[in-house]
């Protein structure tokens, strides 16, 4: 297994003042750029809240240069790859993640975009209407509420009490004055000095280097700003004593606990500490906060973090999600976190922790993609440094001293507050992660399970790899049973993630299956662990409380989440597990009539015995017949389902015609086409909503386009008819691109379809996705093919497929369906049931 990224970083800092870092890493398949702004929202003229993050906005509407198609974003959809941006209080981050070969075009878009931005007076109105339809939704998100909750006892002269999200009426376009601090924000702040950019991709640091100076040359001269001296967190101690007669208020009851503090004079490396400490506070090892915790049946996880952090101050929260019984008894999860904080400031050095930590880290930088690398190293992080040094060592104390309870900034009522010691609990520290070393290998080669796909290795990092199981075993009746085996899994899935592996559980219609992803050496030994989970939860799980999970808070979420159970036509409401048989022999009986199939992309030789030994033992009886062709939707079916918003929410889910490759082609081709035109008509153009998206998705072994909108002011109805009407301007669009210009992004679709291209994940998702429908074990090839020969009038006669909906139109949303046109799936359900 590759031990590190292979060359040490390279930095330069170029004429005009711009800091370039660059790290090598050939196990990349993708390039990624972040570029952090040394300005944010605290930064804005007190005149002009929100004046930041309307910036960020802008800049991405295109300039002189790079317009309409030509843009960042639009180029880097394009190229299959992905962007973002992010203004917090003191930095303001660009990042994208894009094919090696596109890095030199999107670094000059980013760096022209940020030097020389359009901002027209018609692209300020439209997007602060944007900003204000995303102010409504955020002022009614209850996360905001308790975001100002949180800084509610803090000196209402630090700019955390302040307003910064911007709207309407703190975003005066039409002023002279807004104008001015308009431009005069930018010319201060985006300059070369007050940015530093990170690169990290296969290329050599020297090539990143060179691209990033031929690129960043148009950036204005400028040098590094002095960093703003923020006020005191908190007012002096008459007017905090003050404050906690007068203002602040208990947390709300609800579904998670706060403990909050206001940190500060803390050393540089007070980073460090934090993420050291939120490691070991959230870790499921025996002994833990966590498992006390979970053993009682008052949470369902924790975590430990900076909500802010910035100079020498840091807002820490600690947070608990809470199960129905954990709401009442916050007293009693208090005094048990603050005893675990004492238990662990009492061993000082915490020499053992300390090196585990750094293998802990080591491993997660081995296996991060290319975009969370950078995301890593535009924190000031070292790639050769891991875990904590003798700086955190001496921050995290500082930090502990800070974390008690007279300290606290919402303190309890004192009705709730006990009087009596808390419960005596025998603290352990935790002990070492079983899957960061390497494990014990079986002497002679073990044969392939015959339901097994092996698909060879796509790179021989051993940092890559992807395991897929699949039990056919009427799942969508045993509601109960998987929340069980989710429970039973939860210390594993902690622990194979600090490995460098993530393991997921989910249920989709009859089957469940299991995912590992990440490093391939502890994949055995992960699997075996899980199957002892799967097959034999231990005696505790069967008693802990299964609290039903949470809505998604945001519509459009929650549409897609349901998505998948809808394609494969599960339309019956799930049997709530309240009501179900949950018995061990039961779960027992469920196995044994179980059947299984799986896949397998990066394994090598040195770990595929190991995996066959484990294998060897799954629950149920392996079968190479389960994947089956689904049958056309053929109708406009329409499912309404409930979300906790008045926000509206609409998803199109519009299939093949057929199941053929070459349908599944021209269907990526049109999303291809799509993606960004459907953007800009429905998001910037008409204004409809700021969560506007459109695809191609494999779902369920079922291929076809999807349409997403959540519009807070635009009913469901609507939001189709405009859906419609783009699908109708599709032959003019595709007129437009001319047969040259199609035949040039039918070809580079080609490309990024092959195995060379594709990243491990996104090739063992795409494979798995064609093994559920049943599709050959040339698919790849042959999907490659089909898109290098698509044809103009093959297009446009799949369009009108599209419009026609000759594969049928599946719709979910939160209102009731428009018109006759539409069947509803209670119809379908009903049928079902009878």
């Amino acid at each position: 297994m590759q031990d590190a990224i292979s060359s040490p970083r390279d930095q330069r800092v170029l004429e005009n003042g711009l800091t370039v870092r660059a790290w090598h890493d050939p196990r990349l398949k993708r390039s990624a750029a972040y570029l952090r702004v040394h300005a944010g929202s605290h930064d804005v003229p007190n005149a002009w809240p929100g004046l930041a993050h309307f910036l960020e906005h802008l800049l991405f509407l295109g300039t002189e240069r790079f317009t309409d198609d030509q843009t960042l974003m639009a180029y880097v959809q394009r190229q299959g790859g992905q962007l973002n941006a992010r203004t917090s209080e003191r930095h303001t981050d660009y990042f994208f993640e894009v094919p090696p070969q596109a890095l030199s075009s999107a670094l000059e878009r980013l760096c022209d975009m940020l030097a020389r931005p359009r901002m027209s007076a018609a692209d300020q109105r439209r997007e602060r209407e944007v900003l204000h339809a995303e102010f409504v939704a955020w002022s009614r998100d209850p996360q905001a509420q308790h975001e100002f909750w949180m800084v509610s006892p803090l000196s209402a002269q630090h700019p955390l009490r302040a307003f910064h999200a911007g709207n309407r009426y703190s975003l005066p376009v039409a002023r002279p004055e807004f104008q001015q601090g308009l431009l005069d924000f930018h010319r201060k702040h985006y300059n070369a000095g007050q940015m530093t950019l990170c690169l990290v991709g296969p290329q050599s640091a020297e090539q990143m280097l060179n691209l990033a100076q031929r690129a960043g040359q148009c950036l204005h001269r400028g040098s590094r700003l002095p960093l703003a001296v923020p006020p005191a967190l908190l007012a002096d101690a008459a007017m905090a004593s003050a404050a906690e007669d007068q203002a602040i208020v208990a947390q709300a009851p609800g579904e998670r606990l706060n403990l909050v503090f206001a940190c500060e004079q803390l050393p540089p490396a007070v980073d460090q500490a934090v993420a050291f400490l939120g490691t070991w506070f959230a870790s499921s090892q025996p002994g833990g906060l966590l498992v006390e915790l979970r053993r009682r049946g008052l949470v369902e996880s924790l975590s430990l973090g900076a909500f802010y952090r910035h100079a020498e101050q840091a807002l820490i929260n600690i947070e608990f999600k809470l199960t129905d019984a954990g709401q009442h008894a916050t007293a009693l999860i208090r005094e048990l976190c603050f005893d675990w904080l004492e238990f662990f400031e009492a061993h000082d050095d915490w020499c053992g922790l300390r090196e585990e930590y750094a293998l802990l880290d080591k491993r997660q930088r081995q296996s991060h993609g290319a975009l969370d690398l950078a995301r890593h190293y535009s924190n000031g992080a070292d790639d050769q440094a891991h875990g904590l040094g003798d700086d955190g060592l001496q921050a995290l104390r500082v930090l502990l001293t800070q974390l008690k309870p007279d300290r606290q900034l919402h303190p309890l009522p004192s009705v709730l507050v006990k009087t009596t010691a808390a419960p005596v609990v025998h603290w352990r520290l935790a002990q070492r992660n079983r899957f960061l070393r390497p494990s014990r290998r079986p002497d002679q080669p073990i044969a392939d399970p015959r339901s097994m796909i092996y698909l060879g290795t796509v790179d021989q990092s051993g940092l890559d790899a992807v395991l897929t199981l699949r039990w056919r075993l009427n799942a969508s009746r045993q509601t109960g049973l998987w929340t069980l085996i989710e429970h039973s899994l939860r210390r594993l899935t902690d622990e194979a993630l600090q490995a460098g592996v993530k393991l997921t559980f989910s249920s989709l219609g009859d089957d469940w299956q299991l995912r590992l992803s990440g490093v391939e050496e502890p994949m055995p030994a992960i699997l075996e662990h899980a199957l002892e989970c799967l097959t034999a939860p231990a005696p505790e799980v069967w008693r802990l409380p299964r609290d039903a999970a949470p809505a998604e808070a945001m519509p459009i979420r929650h549409l897609l989440k349901q998505l998948p159970e809808h394609c494969l036509g599960h339309y019956q409401t799930p049997v709530r597990f309240a009501h179900e048989d949950i018995k061990p022999l039961k779960l027992q009986k469920l196995w044994s009539q179980a059947r299984w199939d799986g896949m397998a992309l990066g394994i090598g030789e040195a770990t595929r015995s190991a995996l066959n030994a484990a294998l060897h033992r799954l629950p149920g009886a392996p079968d190479r017949s389960l994947s089956t062709r689904l049958e056309p939707l053929r109708e406009r079916l329409w499912s309404q389902v409930p979300t906790d918003s008045s926000e509206h929410a609409l998803v199109l889910f519009c299939p093949t015609p057929t199941q053929t490759i070459a349908d599944e082609a021209l269907w990526r081709m049109i999303a291809h086409l799509c993606q960004m035109p459907f953007y800009q008509r429905l998001r910037v153009e008409l204004q409809l909503g700021y969560a506007v998206f459109s695809s191609f998705r494999q779902i369920a072994g079922r291929a076809g386009l999807v349409f997403g909108v959540q519009s807070p002011a635009t009913g469901c109805a609507e939001l189709l008819g405009h859906i419609e009407a783009f699908l109708e301007g599709l032959p003019k669009l595709i007129a437009s691109q001319g047969p040259q210009g199609l035949h040039h992004q039918s070809q580079a679709l080609s490309a990024r379809s092959s195995v060379e291209e594709m990243e491990t994940g996104a090739l063992a998702d795409t494979l798995w996705q064609a093994h559920l429908g049943a599709y050959p074990g040339s698919y790849l090839r042959q999907l490659q093919q089909a898109l290098q020969i698509i044809q103009p009038a093959q297009l446009l006669d799949a369009v009108r497929q599209l419009q026609e909906a000759r594969g049928g139109w599946l719709c979910l949303a939160n209102e009731a369906a428009p018109g006759a046109q539409w069947r509803n799936v209670s119809e379908v359900r009903d049928a079902q049931m009878s």
